[in-house]
């Protein structure tokens, strides 16, 4: 379904976020061999964070990432955003995440002022979106001058002699996986799918540059 675009896309994302809501950690952990804990953590070590500043995740999810902001800030108030209600309702059951205020709100139109955050983070959001200049335009408002904006994403393997192996972890095994731990076969062809569609690191800089980043 990566081929999917404008609303049918968004709508599909969201609903299918939906549907795997309740198995999106443990899944994640699995599939990536417990490696995107230590991705989340180097997100938010390069946020570069003050004590008692204000953080926003976007595409929250369960809030893995608000919630490392939290573990490594003192002070940090962070908010995480998703369009997916039962993502963040799968995050608010976890005891630890008691602290992140959740909001409502879609990433091409973040529902804050600007000049709000000091730092803007997003896990596995950019392949999602509609307009990707778009989101990065809307990051970029609503971070305050010298804040950081931190994007965590997968991209096309590169054409070296582990590209094999990571196509055949992509295109096989997490498929698998994900028929196997939540039912949801479709939504995980839909993540190798949309990650070899999707730019690659630096075609992803160059947009963020062209729009102020």
């Amino acid at each position: 379904m990566a081929h999917l675009e404008g609303q049918e896309r968004a709508e599909y994302v969201q609903d299918m976020f939906a549907r795997i809501a309740s198995r999106y950690d443990l899944m994640n952990r699995v599939m990536t061999f417990g490696q995107d804990l230590r991705w989340r953590r180097y997100v938010i070590e390069q946020a570069q964070l003050p004590e008692n500043g204000r953080l926003l995740d976007i595409a929250t999810g369960t809030g893995d990432i608000a919630f490392e902001g939290q573990r490594q800030v003192p002070g940090l108030q962070a908010i995480g955003g998703d369009f997916t209600v039962e993502m963040m309702q799968a995050g608010r059951h976890i005891p630890e995440r008691a602290a992140i205020q959740w909001v409502g709100s879609d990433t091409l139109a973040l529902p804050f002022p600007g000049n709000s955050f000091d730092a803007v983070t997003s896990g596995f959001l950019m392949r999602n979106v509609i307009d990707v200049p778009g989101a990065f335009r809307e990051q970029l408002r609503v971070t305050k001058p010298g804040g950081h904006v931190v994007v965590l994403e997968s991209s096309p393997p590169k054409r070296n002699l582990l590209r094999p192996f990571i196509l055949i972890h992509l295109n096989h095994i997490i498929p698998l996986l994900g028929k196997l731990l939540t039912g949801e076969s479709d939504a995980y062809n839909y993540l190798p799918d949309s990650t070899q569609q999707f730019q690659s690191p630096e075609s992803l800089a160059v947009i963020m540059r062209d729009t102020g980043l």
